[in-house]
Parts: C-alpha cells; sequence; structure tokens
C-alpha cells in the first residue's frame, strides 16, 4: 500500500510576522513546517491550531549549536527539509549612541548570525532544494535609528552571495536565494526596542506579510538569486545607485519622522532579552488599515539587467507608477507587472507526492 509523503520546510523565526505568514503559506502548499522561534508559548499556541502539520521548538537561533541539535530533530522525528527560510531577527529603534555594545551584539547575534547559523545547519541535514534568507531593502539603504539592524541585513546580503558561490562550486544541488523586503505590517512594532518619542511604524508603503510570503514562495519556485518584493524596494536599490547623496540627505531629514507613528510610546517589555509574554503567534502587526495586501514582485537580476539595457529613468518611473498604483488592504487592487499582466496573489510549484 502507497503512505503519502508531503515534503518537510523548516522556518526559523517562524511563530510572528513574515516567518508565520511564511508557514501558513507553506502549510497551503501542502509542506509539513518545522517552526523554530524563541518563544514557546506562541509555538505551543500553534501546535494546538495547526496539529501535526507543523513540528515545534523553542530555540535560540544566536545559538549555532542548540539549532544544530534542532535540525538532528527535525530529521530524526519530521523528516529531511526541502526548504529552509530564515527569517529571525531583533531591532532597536534607537539613536546609535544609545545603543550600548550588548544591544548591538543581540542584534546582529541573532539577525546575522542567526542566518549564518540557520544556513549552516541547513546545509548539513539537507540533500537538495532551497535556502531562503530574508532580507530588506535596508540591505540597499540604511536608516537612521536601526544601525545595528541595518548592518545585519547588510552583512547578511555579503554572507550569502559569499556561500551561494561556494554551494555552485560544490556542485550541490541547492540554490540559496536572497529575498529583500519592504516595510511589512507586522508584531514587531508592538515589541521592538524603542527610544523613539512615538511608538515606531514601518516606514510607508506599508505591506502585509503575506506579500512577504508570496515573495518567497516565488524565489523558491524559481530558484532566484535574489528577488525584491514591493515597488519600495526597488526604487531604493535604483536610487542607491543613482544619487545616493540625495537619498541620504532625504534620509537626514525624513529619515526619523518617517519611522514614527502617531501613537504614544508605553511602558512595557520589549523582546530584546527574551520573547514578550502573553502575545499571540500572529503575522499581523498593528497596521493592517494603512498596509497594502499586494505588492510587485521581481527578479532583483531582472531589475539590473533592465537598469543597463532599459534606463534608469524607466524603471524609477515604473517604481513611482506602481506606488501609485496601489491601494491599501482594505480597498485593494493587483498590481501589474513588468509585462503589463496582472500580478496573480500567489505562485504555486506543483508539490510532488510519493509513495
Amino acid at each position: 500500500m502507497s503512505r503519502t509523503h508531503h515534503p518537510v520546510a523548516v522556518v526559523a523565526g517562524g511563530s510572528a510576522g513574515v516567518g508565520r505568514a511564511t508557514v501558513d503559506a507553506l502549510l497551503d502548499r501542502g509542506y509539513r513546517v518545522a517552526v523554530l522561534a524563541r518563544g514557546q508559548e506562541r509555538l505551543d499556541e500553534m501546535a494546538a491550531e495547526l496539529g501535526d502539520r507543523i513540528w515545534t521548538e523553542a530555540v535560540d537561533v544566536s545559538d549555532g549549536t542548540l539549532l544544530d541539535q534542532a535540525a538532528n530533530r527535525i530529521v530524526a522525528e519530521f523528516g529531511v527539509p526541502e526548504i529552509w527560510v530564515n527569517s529571525a531577527m531583533l531591532t532597536s529603534f534607537s539613536p546609535f549612541d544609545k545603543v550600548d555594545e550588548t544591544e548591538f551584539r543581540k542584534i546582529t547575534e541573532t539577525t546575522y548570525l542567526g542566518t549564518v547559523n540557520g544556513c549552516r545547519a541547513a546545509l548539513r541535514i539537507m540533500s537538495r532544494g532551497n535556502i531562503v534568507n530574508v532580507g530588506s531593502g535596508l540591505a540597499y539603504v540604511s536608516v537612521p535609528n536601526q544601525a545595528a539592524y541595518c548592518g545585519a541585513k547588510h552583512a547578511v546580503e555579503g554572507f550569502t552571495q559569499a556561500l551561494r558561490i561556494e554551494i555552485r562550486q560544490a556542485g550541490r544541488p541547492i540554490t540559496l536565494s536572497m529575498v529583500q523586503l519592504p516595510a511589512v505590517n507586522t508584531p514587531q512594532f508592538d515589541w521592538a526596542r524603542n527610544r523613539m518619542d512615538r511608538k515606531p511604524q514601518p516606514a510607508p508603503p506599508i505591506f502585509q506579510p503575506e506579500v512577504a510570503a508570496r515573495g518567497i514562495l516565488r524565489a523558491i519556485d524559481t530558484d532566484a538569486r535574489e528577488m525584491l518584493v514591493g515597488g519600495s524596494v526597488l526604487k531604493l536599490m535604483v536610487g542607491n545607485i543613482l544619487a545616493p547623496d540625495v537619498v541620504e540627505s532625504r534620509l537626514e531629514d525624513q529619515g526619523v519622522r518617517m519611522q514614527k507613528s502617531d501613537r504614544p510610546t508605553e511602558d512595557g517589555p520589549d523582546n530584546l532579552d527574551g520573547p514578550v509574554r502573553d502575545q499571540a503567534a500572529n503575522a499581523h502587526g498593528p497596521y493592517d488599515s494603512r498596509a497594502y495586501d499586494d505588492g510587485l514582485i521581481v527578479d532583483g537580476d531582472l531589475m539590473r539587467k533592465a537598469l543597463v539595457f532599459g534606463g534608469a529613468a524607466a524603471i524609477l518611473g515604473l517604481g513611482i507608477l506602481v506606488g501609485r498604483s496601489t491601494k491599501p488592504a482594505n480597498g485593494s487592487s493587483p498590481q501589474q507587472d513588468l509585462n503589463g499582466a496582472t500580478a496573480v496573489p500567489s505562485y504555486h510549484r506543483p508539490v510532488e507526492y510519493r509513495s
């Protein structure tokens, strides 16, 4: 008698935000998903909701030894993964001179070294498939008040390129992709450390986490080297190439203000030293009414070729038009891709079932 086999994926940082949206998207594809995160309460909530379709373990990705041990248990108890997504992150909305070495190190160790540790564990247990490192448009253009996070995302970009070359040299059938995300409506804006005089917000335009998850799946589907999500990331990339001085001048004037919401600050715990308790395992943050539920998703290499052969002005103009053509989630309309075709909400790679 044949037995249905569901392929296995791993999402590190999968109990909230983009990671949680990616877990849900992979489950919709027919994968079983191993979810790694620091917060046991949120993992228990997900296990109660999703049952045996997921496997969970509380682990801090900044600890490579513990992450390796978790990877071993995934193989033994759940199966060998075909997909591994590194999505864990920490940040602090603070001027650099207010961030001491310990705080800066924690953000770097989770956001950067957590990705390094995830890649190391994935390469050790995977025989083939896809590894996706979740990046940010801030890997191209940094913003004030998030120096540690921006530095970590720049580091992830450099590390990913070096490792991708080594994987290809070794001839391993594993694709390593980078997905650069825009500002996303996630719970981090309620629980990240904040020293600004208002609660933080994603610097507009804001996108829903499902848009980010679709970008991650598109990278997997196409074995892309890099995927850009949101017209705002496209504009950051082009702006940094053409006029970095102008970009920095604008951020000098507006960069902090763009990260401040109209909500007052609140006393309460943040997630830098550990997960915040009594917070649900949600993908969405507090800005649903202002977030786009659709967005441009394009291959970064194709964009660079278009920049060379099609002209920078045309691409920048496209980014501006994309920004004008979208509507927030409460009245959204589909965007168009570069060929004028309507962008579909998701891209489905058929899941192979084996007996």
